[in-house]
């Protein structure tokens, strides 16, 4: 139970702004941390489902909605997977060797293809929110999509090598029990997803939207795991984020699409 509490409160501090008590980084406190980084993902689910109650039952507009849906997140997780994707499409776009790529992970500096991507992803996620504002009845899947996101990205730090001996991917796959974080992690997805299908599965076309997302995010996990090996050498935090916040867009975006043409 001590080795539960201490892998939320290790999860909590580092991938989120919610103030929990501070305890020492080590094997016994880390173990299991990485298990509940899908709980952050499930907070913002459900507060991003409050506000599109609040939304609808005062008939706020669509990009009003849209807006304030895409800040929450980065409000709860104090934008650190963000920071994943601005750096990783920063290491991208330089074309360079594995240690270049590398390096610019590292570099604290900010590029100037990072900022673009990064506009570009969150007008995305404006879009597609303003969309499914619009078409609503697949709206669980983004909302669900937040802790699954993470719950498969998590699962990268422990099942691929990591690209350098240092960093805070390396320090969670090092303390952690694979096994067992691995396994968890997987349950967990594959249960938030039967669970969301279930909640609307009375809505036309929920099961096919359902596979649909399976395929996207299957394909891209395979993708990823080929760019982190071949392209940087391993796994980082920075990577595991950009894979946190792409995913969370396909679960936005297929949803959105869906509920278009269903």
């Amino acid at each position: 139970m001590k080795s539960v509490l201490s892998g939320i409160l290790v999860a909590f501090s580092m991938y989120s702004t919610i103030p929990v008590k501070q305890i020492p980084w080590q094997k016994s406190t880390m173990r299991w941390a990485l298990s509940f980084l899908p709980v952050i993902g499930l907070i913002i689910g459900i507060l991003e489902w409050l506000w599109y109650t609040f939304c609808t039952y005062f008939n706020a507009s669509a990009i009003f909605y849209s807006i304030i849906a895409v800040i929450i997140p980065i409000i709860i997780s104090g934008g650190i997977h963000l920071d994943g994707l601005c750096d990783t499409c920063d290491a991208l776009c330089s074309f360079g060797d594995i240690e270049k790529k590398l390096a610019i992970l590292k570099d604290a500096h900010v590029g100037a293809f990072g900022p673009m991507w990064l506009m570009a992803f969150l007008l995305c996620e404006i879009a597609c929110f303003a969309q499914l504002y619009k078409t609503p009845q697949y709206l669980l899947f983004p909302f669900i999509g937040f802790a699954i996101a993470r719950a498969v990205g998590g699962s990268k730090i422990v099942f691929l090598p990591c690209a350098k001996d240092s960093g805070l991917a390396h320090i969670f796959s090092e303390n952690s029990d694979k096994k067992i974080v691995l396994f968890t992690l997987m349950f967990e997805a594959m249960l938030f997803l039967v669970l969301a299908t279930l909640a609307i599965f009375n809505v036309n076309n929920s099961i096919f939207v359902a596979k649909v997302l399976v395929w996207f995010v299957a394909i891209w996990y395979f993708i990823h795991n080929e760019i982190c090996k071949n392209t940087f050498g391993g796994i980082t935090g920075d990577l595991a984020g950009f894979f946190i916040c792409t995913t969370e867009l396909i679960f936005l975006f297929i949803p959105a699409i869906g509920g278009m043409i269903l």
